[in-house]
């Protein structure tokens, strides 16, 4: 047994105590939201450098990127969510880069790799720090992603599987804490978001809280943006970091969805209206973006399982200046499928121009596409006027 799993396996007793660490996801109450502690994230990132390899980073640049991270989740979780990281020395890993590299393809990754790199980093700094401390590690890379293989990528819970509960321990023992992210030097924030969020929303009955948002099975025919990655953005395109990471490198990436703010326990519950069957509401809907807007998003539920989400987008804020549109966003979410595979995704896209492609016309919005339907279910979304950022919209339901 590789030493990455020394130790036992946990279950019932793991399950519990890691089933109240990632309670966040379920959909709270407001009383049980409000109560909630400020959600502290805190990260200890390796830095980790190779035999022959320079690392090329100053590490006042890494701190820095983590410092925009930590800015990214403020405004994400209307200050709720913060992240603080301690940075350590560069270790170097007792083998050259080649031995770590691997595929560009999620799917293709040899995983002993990913095992082994972990391992060493965590072996390597078990000296000089006290793991106990942190909620979540880091392995950065001093190295760049056509030398590795990938940007970036989720050790735990990702490439690692999340099935069952792993005990990760160092060499003397220490037990290293929730998940574990691992970065090449050119990581831009919205891979630094991306993988760490997958690590923040653990796992729950046996699922990934936060799931990749991207088509795994045409992630692995486009891995990289030069053979046509956007092809795998058949969910939620450009709209959402766990979808798309970035737009591109020289701007911040886009903010996330409802959807991803519901599973990662940062959108109060008093701030979404619920359409029940039988109800026609007309409601005001605020930007996404702005903790003041009074409705941050329609939950339209339809069975125990599935349920449409509706948010309104604004080129505005920090992050979602570089979306590829504004307007009113349909969700159509199914809580029983855990990945996006094969096609199948938790939350997709209704697209509002099917012409545009990447989804980047998907938004509803007026003049030229106001209106949703959704016939079989008689449901009928309708953008009905622009009252400066906010959008008031009519919500028929028949059924």
């Amino acid at each position: 047994m590789k030493p990455f799993f020394r130790g036992v396996l946990f279950f019932a007793a793991a399950a519990l105590f890691f089933s109240i660490l990632t309670a966040s996801p379920a959909m709270l109450s407001a009383d049980e939201w409000s109560v909630l502690s400020p959600d502290r994230k805190t990260g200890l990132v390796v830095l980790t450098r190779f035999p022959g390899l320079d690392p090329r980073i100053a590490k006042e640049e890494i701190s820095r990127r983590f410092r925009r991270l930590d800015h990214y989740v403020k405004d994400m979780s209307y200050g709720k969510a913060s992240v603080e990281v301690d940075l350590t020395d560069w270790y170097e890993m007792p083998l050259p880069l080649s031995r770590y590299a691997i595929s560009p393809s999620n799917l293709k990754v040899d995983k002993s790799r990913v095992t082994d790199l972990i391992q060493h980093a965590i072996d390597a700094a078990d000296r000089d720090h006290d793991f106990s401390r942190y909620s979540f590690l880091v392995v950065f890379l001093g190295a760049r992603f056509k030398e590795y293989g990938m940007i970036g990528l989720c050790g735990y819970p990702g490439m690692l599987g999340w099935s069952r509960t792993l005990e990760l321990r160092t060499k003397s023992g220490q037990i290293v804490p929730g998940g574990v992210a691992i970065f090449t030097s050119q990581a831009h924030l919205g891979t630094l978001f991306h993988d760490c969020a997958h690590v923040w929303g653990g796992v729950k009955d046996g699922r990934r809280v936060v799931p990749c948002l991207y088509d795994h099975d045409l992630q692995e025919r486009y891995p990289t943006r030069d053979t046509g990655w956007e092809h795998a953005l058949i969910n939620l395109g450009y709209w959402d970091p766990m979808s798309c990471h970035m737009i591109s490198f020289d701007l911040p990436p886009p903010g996330i969805s409802s959807w991803t703010k519901i599973r990662l326990g940062w959108l109060n519950p008093e701030k979404m209206r619920l359409i029940n069957p039988g109800e026609s509401p007309e409601i005001l809907l605020g930007p996404l973006s702005e903790k003041s807007s009074a409705v941050l998003a329609v939950k339209i539920p339809l069975t125990e399982h599935t349920y449409y989400l509706v948010e309104n987008r604004r080129k505005a804020g920090s992050f979602d200046i570089a979306l590829p549109g504004e307007g009113i966003l349909v969700m159509y979410c199914d809580d029983r499928i855990a990945e996006c595979r094969h096609g199948k995704a938790p939350v997709k896209l209704m697209n509002a121009d099917p012409g545009i492609p990447f989804l980047r016309g998907a938004a509803f919005r007026l003049p030229d596409r106001p209106v949703f339907t959704d016939r079989d279910k008689g449901i009928e979304i309708t953008v009905i006027e622009q009252e400066g950022p906010s959008a008031r919209i009519r919500i028929r339901r028949e059924k």
